[in-house]
């Protein structure tokens, strides 16, 4: 994703979106930029209009939300069922050794 967002920043300024000016830009962002990786992105963004993408990105991303918001959900599930199954285990473990002190 911080490919994507090299190329929006130096759009925003107005820069041009080389495989140079990506990669100057990720490592002043402390990443190490992958060479293959930053001439896929300028390769597959060359014939995009990135004003026109942005414009109908906020169409794309109201659907998002829906399914986003399921997901922490079942993150906090998961989440509750594995504190169960160490409390479980902590309780079992707590008998065994009372087994063995009677």
């Amino acid at each position: 994703m911080e490919y994507v967002y090299a190329a929006m920043l130096l759009h925003k300024a107005g820069k041009e979106i080389t495989e140079k000016n990506v990669s100057e830009v990720l490592t002043a962002a402390g990443v190490s930029a992958d060479a293959a990786r930053v001439k896929a992105l300028v390769a597959s963004i060359a014939e995009v209009d990135i004003d026109e993408a942005i414009k109908s990105a906020p169409a794309m991303m109201a659907a998002a939300p829906a399914p986003a918001a399921a997901a922490p959900a079942k993150e906090e599930k998961k989440e509750e069922e594995e504190e169960e199954d160490q409390s479980k285990k902590e309780e079992e473990a707590m008998e065994g050794l009372g087994a063995l002190f009677g």
